[in-house]
This record gives structure tokens, sequence and C-alpha cells, in this order.
């Protein structure tokens, strides 16, 4: 959470998602949590919207100072836009969560990386990119001074 105070200041980097031991070590588990913060961070930053629609000004004028604005259809409709909607993060009541398994924070970060990597299929790379990247790789390797031989350990290591 450290990356909100940047974000407000106008840092368009979050830096170190996944990181643990200052940057030694990455974890799956830490990633998947990091990428739900900075979902959290973005939605922040977004800022709210001040209009007189998202003010409730006409709302205040119907319902009047002291009565029940949480019944009324404009909270309810604001408070799905303003809100935010962590993936992981349980918001449930505790009975709700016990039936779900109860599952702390920790465990559905482990599990969501664990499904991420089994199910996860990238889209391949256009084939103007892939040359594209290959060049850059056989121009590095020329310049340094990279062997045939080496190279086709390294591409039967991968």
């Amino acid at each position: 959470m450290t990356a909100l105070l940047p974000a407000l200041a106008g840092a368009n980097i979050i830096y170190g998602l996944g990181m643990l031991e200052s940057g030694i070590t990455l974890s799956f588990s830490q990633l998947v949590l990091d990428n739900e913060f900075a979902k959290m961070i973005k939605h922040v930053v977004r800022g709210i919207t001040v209009n007189d629609e998202s003010l409730a000004v006409d709302v205040i004028g119907q319902v009047g100072a002291f009565s029940d604005f949480l019944g009324h259809d404009h909270t309810l409709m604001h408070m799905r836009t303003v809100q935010s909607y962590p993936d992981l993060i349980d918001r449930t009541i505790r009975e709700e969560w016990e039936k779900s398994g109860s599952l702390d924070l920790a465990q559905r970060a482990a599990e969501e990386a664990r499904h991420i990597l089994k199910t996860y299929k990238p889209e391949p790379l256009p084939s103007d990119v892939l040359k594209k990247l290959g060049s850059i790789v056989q121009e590095a390797e020329e310049e340094l001074g990279v062997s045939e031989e080496e190279r086709k350990r390294a591409a039967a290591s991968v």
C-alpha cells in the first residue's frame, strides 16, 4: 500500500509487484495480491466525480435532512460505481465466509496464482513482432560474441 501516496502525487508506475525480501524473492501469491492492490489504487487515483448528480443535490431536496438516504435508488446506483470491488478481498459477513471455506487472503491469493499458472493461455505475439525481437536478440548475441553452440544450449534449456 506504500504505492498509494506516490500514485496520488502523480507517479504512473507501481514498482515491485510480487517482490519479497527487497526484491530478492518473487512470489506469485504476492503478485496476485499486489495486482489487487494496484487495481484499488488506480480506482482511488481516478477520483470521484463531483457534480450535482454525484452530490445528490436533488435527492437531498426530495428526502430532506435527517431522513433515510440508504434506501434511495440514487444511493444504490452510485454506491455500485464509486466503491471498488476487489476480486480477492472478501467483504462478506463471517457466516458467508465460513460457508465458502473460510479461506484467508493469503490462501485465496495462492489459489488464484495456481489457477492462473494452470489455465492462462497468452495470445501469441504477431509474427512481425517475433521477427523484430529475434533480430534484436541475434544482434545482441553477435555483439556479445555468443557462439552457435551456446545459442543451441540456451534454446534447449528453455
